[in-house]
């Protein structure tokens, strides 16, 4: 297989920040063989090919977990709730003077 060469549409390691940090990635000999192949056919070198084909999924995974999605019905409860709070209930009183008691 012929070596690979940074292409020139890839961003310099100063555009994108140094790349510091190490991990290893345990592959079996056929899994490393088509990734290097994929990875010369886009003219990346593998650990180039590998960050730029697994983050984007890295930040889908992320976003997905880390953000609430409402229905029209649930973001409308939630609005009216800010605009009209519930008085609070004897129990949420208890624990904010608790709350108080320890700061």
């Amino acid at each position: 297989m012929p070596a690979t060469t940074k292409p020139a549409t890839t961003k310099p390691a100063h555009a994108q920040g140094a790349r510091e940090d190490r991990i290893e990635l345990r592959a079996t000999r056929e899994e490393k063989r088509l990734l290097a192949r994929a990875a010369a056919h886009e003219r990346l070198d593998l650990t180039g090919f590998i960050m730029r084909t697994v983050l984007p999924a890295a930040r889908e995974v992320v976003d997905r977990a880390e953000r609430i999605v409402l229905s029209e019905r649930d973001s409308v409860r939630v609005l009216e709730l800010l605009e009209n709070p519930p008085k609070p209930t004897p129990a949420l009183l208890a624990a904010a003077r608790r709350r108080l008691g320890r700061t």
